[in-house]
């Protein structure tokens, strides 16, 4: 690489870096290349991004974000991976680190506050966005079906009561 391509490097991360909510620090030692893609394909599934980054530029492309926590842990091999949905992201990595003993999550940073491994774990638990705008409109939902629930029972009552005077006045007839 170049200056001027390490400078757009740089210029781009940081750019990333101000748009996404998580950054994850992991160190892939070892990995081999279909696992790599493998685990690029669960990211891309997962609209999460997961790139192998100098250490150097990945620390000056930190500089000066919310994620500046994240530096001291860009020691050795290291990889970096974000999304704009932090759950997303966390359960992917975390996921794929079960699987596989030779990646090893080291922890990120949610906005400005930096996590350890047992925080990305724990994030990872979390239901996603998406679960959790699906519950939200199910919990709106449901006041509104019980409420037309109610308003329709007492008119199905009525009904019912009024068929079975009519029952009765067809009995009456009859037996007259």
């Amino acid at each position: 690489m170049d200056r001027t391509e390490k400078h757009a490097f740089v210029a781009s991360l940081a750019s990333v870096f101000a748009d996404t909510s998580l950054v994850v620090v992991t160190q892939p030692k070892g990995l081999t290349v279909a696992e790599a893609t493998d685990l690029r394909r669960r990211m891309r599934a997962a609209g999460a991004t997961y790139k192998v980054a100098k250490n150097r530029l990945a620390a000056l492309a930190l500089d000066g974000t919310r994620f500046e926590g994240v530096k001291p842990l860009l020691k050795g091999p290291t990889a970096l991976a974000w999304s704009k949905d932090p759950v997303a992201v966390a359960k992917t990595v975390v996921e794929f680190a079960r699987t596989n003993d030779k990646f090893v999550v080291l922890g990120g940073a949610l906005g400005s506050q930096t996590l350890d491994a047992a925080g990305i774990k724990a994030l990872s638990e979390l239901p996603s966005l998406e679960t959790l705008r699906a519950q939200l409109v199910g919990l709106i939902q449901t006041p509104a079906t019980r409420i037309a629930g109610v308003l329709q029972a007492p008119g199905g009552q009525v009904a019912r009561v009024l068929a079975a005077y009519a029952k009765k006045d067809e009995a009456e007839a009859e037996a007259a």
